[in-house]
């Protein structure tokens, strides 16, 4: 039997009925049989009755080979170790906190000084001369950043003792300063903006009962958030939410208490109840606001103009011809202030945003300052952002970056007390958008703006609660233009009459037939695959690369998911040729990868759904020894560090969600029963149009044919209609 001690990072898989774990397991020491295992991350399966993360313990096992997921590290019994003083102080000591003093040097000092070493540090410098390897310069930095840190020290190792990580610890101490020993005593749940609810949950519950009062109202508040988060809800029934209470946490409280904690949560301000259902505070208020701010900029007075012999002649300067759908857009764009234009793929919107430009341009006779002082071109996502600016040759911007999104604070600097001054403002995928951001976003714009609000409101819904543009164009508040005219490519063309059939429910008798853009290639699920990976070396042979071909599915797991398809797709697109790389996790990256970004960085301008390319991997030595990454992402190259590895994935396959925002030449999609209810109409939708040139469906005709009447994200709960009408007729 083997023996590893360590801790457990972060669970990959827990089921509360049997206690059964599937973790990552950071190993810090071993037997001698398993020194190789030292410093590296392990995966470990069991069952643990009290998991308690990043808690030191001793796990003894096996180790074992599983068929699908590699090697694991089967747990027969565990114990936990108390972490001593010591270690604590050795942890903060070698932090980032403290300067010049590195492990090893931290472990000299607590050796020769114990648990009372930083008091002896602050009362006198010189004792540092004591330690070994010690030298002026290290002596004096190690000092002052111990006095620097003098009163944080002890809630940091405090907070160390707790449970949390030493980043955690300082984030902690950062934000919340003499507030947190406040904090820790009475509801460590507030936290919960910088540290996971399952870690804080965890930490709680190492010294409390589980239907501690504090603990119940945070799980409640737990579970509504979970329920926006999975489902897009905005509101949720007193029943529903108690439902998921107990399956997420197995909470059998008396149902007369659990409403008695509702009403407890009402009076703190922290949910709202409306209309027999319960909303928290910020998605209810959000609403509020949408429909506040809206009001305002639709009931602005304007002069209208007819716009037809300007129209007229920009058809006649750009050689183009606009249908009177198009034009009637393009008018009323002008002249409204507030619009929406909707259209599927093929359909024009990127003409119409060229036209209100130019025009708008022309008509108020702005120079290239004016434009900039005077227009934004906005969208959620760098790659739609980059896409508006390469089609009206101009600059534009993700929402995130215009409003000016700090991500330590998760705040906008950019708000209702420091407005931007744009007067004509364009906004992109707004499918995309959820309540939190369109809010954001109206209360960092003056009322006088002309907003137009462009986006394909048969696409998938925002990542985020709400429905947005399907709100408001039903609200029938706003001018709604719908573009249907399918601008076709070539006779044989298929794609966009794809798309319009997937919407309307409707695929005609053509969809596995072999069109000039479009291929549906019909194989048993276990073949997916190998298919993928001929007509991606077929591909490469006729001079497709991994810039212009991308593969969609709708999930990570699996035989045929993402994660085991972009394994194949590395060795195709990036074999090792004994080029740089880096571990992390179970995931090696080389340089030369192909890479997507899953969070909005606004300090490097890179976004949620940004694909690029690792330039170089490099060790850095000064101050710290650390391994940087480069990376470029369409031009712009930014530096991150290894655990900043957390925030990218390989891209040769990504999700339809996160493929949101973008167009590739070539796509590529796997269809398989064992997607589930992951395939689904909108889905489907959008990944059909994210295709330009070319699109391959690769599995089962008769799932995507079923798949197409899958209604599953349709069914948000929402009342932002009922609020903007409350506003628009009864102020």
């Amino acid at each position: 039997m083997s023996i590893l001690e360590g801790k457990i990072k972060s669970t990959i898989y827990y089921n509360e009925a049997n206690n059964y774990l599937v973790a990552l397991f950071r190993v810090s020491k071993v037997d001698e049989e398993n020194k190789e295992y030292v410093k590296k991350t392990i995966t470990i399966t069991g069952n643990f009755l009290d998991l308690k993360l990043e808690s030191l313990l001793t796990i003894k096992g096996e180790f074992t080979e599983h068929e699908r997921f590699g090697k694991q590290f089967k747990v027969e019994s565990y114990e936990y170790i108390i972490p001593s003083e010591k270690e604590a102080i050795i942890d903060f000591l070698s932090s980032p906190f403290i300067k010049g003093c590195g492990k090893k040097t931290a472990e000299r000092i607590v050796e020769v000084y114990g648990d009372k070493s930083i008091d002896i540090i602050k009362e006198n410098k010189f004792a540092l001369d004591n330690i070994d390897g010690m030298n002026e310069s290290k002596r004096d930095k190690i000092y002052n950043s111990v006095i620097n840190y003098s009163k944080s020290s002890d809630v940091i190792i405090k907070l160390k003792n707790l449970g949390f990580s030493i980043e955690e610890a300082g984030k902690i101490y950062t934000k919340y300063k003499d507030n947190i020993v406040d904090i820790l005593d009475n509801n460590i749940y507030l936290l919960n903006e910088i540290v996971d609810f399952k870690r804080l949950d965890a930490i709680f519950l190492n010294n409390n009962d589980r239907f501690d009062k504090r603990r119940v109202k945070a799980c409640i508040l737990e579970s509504m958030k979970t329920i926006s988060s999975n489902l897009g809800d905005i509101y949720y029934s007193e029943d529903y939410i108690y439902e998921i209470l107990l399956k997420l946490f197995n909470l059998s409280i008396d149902y007369d208490l659990y409403i008695e904690y509702l009403r407890e949560l009402e009076d703190e301000l922290l949910i709202v109840k409306y209309d027999n259902n319960y909303y928290l505070q910020e998605n209810y208020q959000n609403e509020i606001d949408i429909a506040e701010l809206l009001y305002k900029i639709a009931n602005k007075n304007i002069k209208s103009k007819d716009y037809s012999d300007k129209i007229a002649k920009l058809e006649e300067n750009l050689h183009i011809t606009y249908n009177d759908t198009q034009k009637m857009a393009i008018n009323k764009a002008l002249n409204n202030n507030v619009t929406i234009i909707s259209g599927g793929p093929g359909t024009g919107k990127t003409t119409i945003i060229n036209a209100i430009v130019k025009l708008y341009v022309a008509e108020n006779h702005l120079t290239n300052l004016d434009i900039i002082e005077q227009i934004a071109l906005l969208a959620p996502t760098g790659r739609a952002s980059k896409k508006m600016s390469l089609a009206t040759n101009m600059p534009s911007s993700t929402i995130h970056r215009y409003l000016k999104w700090n991500k330590d604070t998760n705040e906008f600097m950019i708000n209702e007390n420091n407005k931007n001054y744009q007067k004509l403002i364009i906004v992109d995928e707004v499918s995309m958008i959820d309540e939190a951001l369109f809010t954001a976003l109206l209360k960092g714009i003056n009322s006088y703006v002309k907003l137009i609000l462009v986006g394909d409101v048969n696409q998938l819904p925002s990542v985020g609660p709400g429905l947005v543009l399907k709100d408001l164009i039903n609200s029938d508040l706003f001018d709604f233009i719908p573009l249907n005219y399918i601008y076709r490519q070539s006779e044989n063309s298929y794609i966009p009459y794809l798309a319009r059939e997937i919407k309307n429910r409707d695929l005609s008798e053509e969809f596995t037939e072999k069109k000039d853009d479009y291929n549906f290639i019909i194989t048993d699920s276990k073949n997916i695959k190998g298919v993928i990976k001929k007509i991606v070396l077929a591909g490469l042979e006729k001079g497709f690369d991994e810039n212009n071909l991308q593969i969609l599915a709708p999930m990570y797991k699996g035989e045929n998911g993402i994660d085991n398809l972009n394994r194949m797709l590395c060795d195709i697109f990036n074999p090792d040729e004994g080029q740089k790389r880096i571990n992390y996790g179970d995931t090696i990256y080389k340089v030369g990868d192909k890479v997507l970004q899953l969070v909005n960085d606004a300090d490097n301008n890179v976004f949620n759904g940004d694909i690029g390319f690792i330039q170089n991997i490099a060790l850095i030595n000064k101050p710290y020894q650390k391994e940087m990454i480069t990376i470029d992402f369409d031009g712009n190259i930014i530096v991150i560090a290894k655990k900043d590895l957390k925030n990218i994935r390989h891209a040769y396959a990504i999700t339809i969600h996160k493929s949101q925002g973008s167009e590739f030449d070539h796509v590529i999609m796997p269809i398989t029963m064992h997607y589930g209810n992951m395939l689904y109409n909108k889905l489907l939708y959008t990944g059909v149009s994210r295709a330009k040139k070319s699109l391959i469906l690769i599995g089962d005709a008769n799932c995507f044919y079923k798949a197409i009447f899958n209604e599953y994200s349709e069914l948000r709960k929402t009342t932002l209609q009922d609020h903007l009408k409350n506003k628009f007729f009864n102020t």
